[in-house]
C-alpha cells in the first residue's frame, strides 16, 4: 500500500499564518524551522534558555526570543524541537502550565509522544512535522525556492483540523514544495530508531571501525585504510542516493560489483538480521527508550565513555591529519558547533 502524499495544493498556508509559532530550540532543525516560518509571513518566537549561546544567533537572524515558558505561554503552537532527552523536563516545566483548550503541540520526531514520557491533555492538537533531511538542508533548499520531503503524523485531532494545521506549517517551512507523506507517531519513531541503530549510525560506524582496524592490524598503512574505508564511503553513499542500489551497482566497477554480490551476504549472515530483528523488537517494546533514559538520569556515563573511546581511535586520529589535506574540503568537528 503506497503512502499517502500531499503537496502545495493541499495545503492552506493561511491557517499557520493565524497562529502565533513558538519554535522552542535553536540548533539544526530549530534555526531552519524558526527563519523558514519567519520568511513565510508566520508570528514567530525562539524559545531559548537562559544564557543559551544560540541566544545572539537568532537575535542577529531578526528572532523574537523569549524563555521557553515564556515563548510558550505567548504562542498557540509550540514547536518542540530540543533533544529527546530534554523535551520530557521541558514539557512538565515550561509548556504545560501554559497550554489552553485549541493550542497545538507540534513535534519533529516521536519519540516522547509515543513511549509516553509527554502525555497532553486531550484538548489541544498535537502532530509531527518532521522533514527528512538536516536543518541546514531545510533551510538551503527552502531559500533556493525548493524543499525538502517531511513525515507529517497525527496523533491528536482535538480540533477536527489537526491534519490541515500541520500541511499548513509543512508549507511554511517549505516541505510541500517537495511532498509531504502521512505517517504515524509510532511509525516514525521506530522507523527512524532502527535505522539508526542498524545502518545510519550503529551499523556503519563499527564496520569502519572494524574494518580500518583488519586492514591495519594486517599490516597496511593507517593512511590508505582510511581512504578505502571512510573517505571513499561517500562516493557510495552519493550514488544511493542519486539512484538506489541499481545505480551504485552500476556506477561501480564490474569487480566491485561482483565483490559486493558475492561477499556481501557473507558480512550481513543470518545471525546480522536475526540481531537487527532483536533491535527491532527491543525499540518496539519500549526497551530501548527506557534504556536510553536511564542512561540520560544516570549522566550519560557510557554515552561519554563511548564518545572518548571514539575520538582516541586511531581513525580520528590518522582521518584529522589527512582532511587538513583536502583544500576542498571543510572539515569539522564537534567543537565547531559549541
Amino acid at each position: 500500500m503506497s503512502a499517502t502524499m500531499y503537496y502545495e495544493a493541499d495545503a492552506n498556508p493561511m491557517l499557520v499564518n493565524q497562529r502565533k509559532v513558538a519554535v522552542l530550540g535553536f540548533g539544526s532543525q530549530g534555526h531552519a524551522h524558526a527563519l523558514n516560518l519567519k520568511e513565510s509571513g508566520v508570528d514567530v518566537a525562539v524559545g531559548l534558555r537562559p544564557g543559551s549561546h544560540r541566544e545572539s544567533t537568532a537575535s542577529d537572524a531578526g528572532l523574537t526570543v523569549m524563555t521557553p515558558a515564556a515563548a510558550a505561554a505567548w504562542a498557540n503552537l509550540t514547536m518542540v524541537l530540543v533533544p529527546d532527552q530534554f523535551q520530557g523536563s521541558l514539557y512538565h516545566e515550561a509548556i504545560a502550565p501554559t497550554l489552553q483548550d485549541g493550542d497545538a503541540l507540534f513535534f519533529a520526531h516521536g519519540f516522547n509522544i509515543h513511549y509516553g514520557y509527554v502525555t497532553p491533555p486531550d484538548s489541544i492538537d498535537v502532530a509531527m512535522v518532521a522533514p527528512k533531511g538536516p536543518g541546514h538542508l531545510v533551510r538551503r533548499q527552502y531559500q533556493a525556492g525548493s524543499g525538502v520531503p517531511a513525515l507529517v503524523a497525527i496523533h491528536q485531532d482535538a480540533t477536527g483540523s489537526a491534519k490541515d494545521l500541520a500541511l499548513s506549517y509543512a508549507h511554511g517551512i517549505g516541505a510541500t514544495r517537495a511532498g509531504v507523506i502521512e505517517t504515524t507517531f509510532k511509525a516514525e519513531t521506530e522507523t527512524d530508531l532502527f535505522g539508526e541503530q542498524v545502518i545510519l549510525c550503529g551499523g556503519v560506524d563499527e564496520m569502519i571501525r572494524a574494518a580500518f582496524e583488519t586492514l591495519t592490524e594486517a599490516g597496511y598503512e593507517p593512511e590508505m585504510a582510511y581512504f578505502e574505508v571512510l573517505h571513499e564511503l561517500k562516493l557510495i553513499v552519493d550514488l544511493l542516493f542519486e539512484g538506489g542500489l541499481s545505480w551504485m551497482r552500476y556506477s561501480v566497477s564490474d569487480t566491485a560489483e561482483y565483490g559486493d554480490v558475492s561477499r556481501g551476504p557473507r558480512i550481513v549472515t543470518e545471525q546480522t538480521r536475526a540481531t537487527m530483528r532483536e533491535i527491532l523488537g527491543e525499540i518496539q517494546s519500549g526497551a530501548f527508550a527506557k534504556e536510553w533514559m536511564a542512561e540520560v538520569a544516570a549522566g550519560t556515563p557510557n554515552l561519554l565513555a563511548a564518545r572518548r573511546a571514539v575520538a582516541d581511535h586511531d581513525i580520528e586520529k590518522v582521518g584529522s591529519g589527512l582532511r587538513d589535506m583536502m583544500p576542498f574540503l571543510v572539515a569539522k568537528t564537534p567543537e565547531d558547533d559549541q
